[in-house]
């Protein structure tokens, strides 16, 4: 009994005295002010941080939100008067779904470059190792289309370094071809490539396990051994598409071209020695096209360049992680390059 008014006697001292007559027994009083203080702080810290972080993604989205407005109320359409001019469409990089030389990129360009009552004619320049011949079919579909509607409208192209396999493959549709005598021209030809890995898979001991409702739906698969009949469709088909790029290249030229048996073997060449071989017709820049050739000077750009909206909001990390996962097959499907 005579214990307990000391101990009420000391719960009512201040606690910088409690503290002074037991320093242990305030320690944990003492961590636990400072975590609740410190966990104070790295809350409104984080509130502050998100706090800027959508301040910023609602002005980034305002910006983009204008200059999708300022393109699409000022950007270049058809119902300006620009004048007798060169209309000038740039292939750059890979004939493929997505880019400058996906068909659904060209094709609005070059619809708009020929309907323009002011385009004199229409230059394509390219600079394209090759790629998809189904993008670079339908591209060459639509030039023909769009020479017979357009007679009187010539469409030249222009190689810059390279113009090669399915960058070639558009290129002889054109009324005539101008190239550097160092650029790389020709390469008409059709491969698919890929990896086996069966032999590392067995020194791993790796077993590869595929269950396919079909017996041809593992075709080409590269963690499987290549069958005889695979490699043969696999052949047909190549030779299949290589026909369809030959018979291009001979409509497009015509009597132009010297074919030899080297012509159609896949090699490529200098623009110099495109030229003696009919697969070229001169040399000659954008420029001296449209100066020398067209007569008209001026030149407007028709290309469907890629906006900052555009670039903004492309999903950078998921077109990375869907090559690298690509890769691996991207050989079996027919390239021209």
């Amino acid at each position: 009994m005579s214990d307990q008014p000391s101990h009420d006697h000391q719960a009512e001292l201040p606690a910088e005295k409690r503290l002074a007559a037991n320093p242990t027994a305030g320690n944990w009083e003492r961590e636990t002010l400072e975590k609740l203080v410190f966990a104070t702080v790295r809350e409104r810290r984080a509130a502050r941080r998100w706090g800027i972080f959508f301040k910023l993604g609602f002005l980034l989205l305002g910006i983009i939100a204008l200059l999708t407005y300022y393109d699409s109320t000022f950007g270049l359409g058809g119902d300006e008067n620009l004048g007798r001019h060169t209309a000038l469409i740039e292939i750059n990089g890979e004939i493929e779904a997505e880019g400058s030389g996906a068909a659904d990129t060209v094709i609005p360009s070059l619809n708009k470059a020929f309907s323009d009552s002011g385009s004199a004619a229409v230059v394509l320049r390219i600079d394209s190792p090759g790629g998809s011949p189904v993008q670079a079919g339908i591209i060459v579909d639509e030039i023909q289309r769009l020479k017979r509607g357009y007679p009187d409208k010539p469409l030249y192209v222009v190689v810059d370094e390279m113009c090669a396999s399915g960058g070639y493959y558009i290129a002889s549709a054109a009324d005539r071809i101008y190239v550097n005598k160092a650029s790389i021209v020709g390469s008409v030809g059709v491969l698919m490539d890929s990896f086996g890995f069966t032999g590392t898979m067995e020194k791993l001991g790796v077993e590869r396990r595929l269950l396919t409702a079909g017996e041809n739906k593992g075709f080409l698969d590269p963690f499987s051994p290549q069958s005889d009949k695979h490699k043969a469709h696999a052949q047909a088909m190549l030779n299949e598409i290589h026909q369809q790029f030959i018979s291009v290249v001979r409509a497009g030229r015509g009597k132009r071209l010297k074919e030899t048996a080297e012509t159609f073997s896949g090699l490529y060449w200098t623009g110099a020695k495109a030229v003696e071989m009919g697969l070229a017709d001169g040399f000659g820049t954008v420029d001296t096209v449209a100066r020398d050739i067209v007569k008209a000077e001026d030149i407007v750009d028709y290309t469907a360049h890629e906006g900052l909206p555009e670039r903004v909001l492309k999903k950078f990390g998921a077109a990375v992680g869907n090559g690298a996962v690509n890769a691996a097959y991207r050989g079996a499907v027919p390239q021209l390059r």
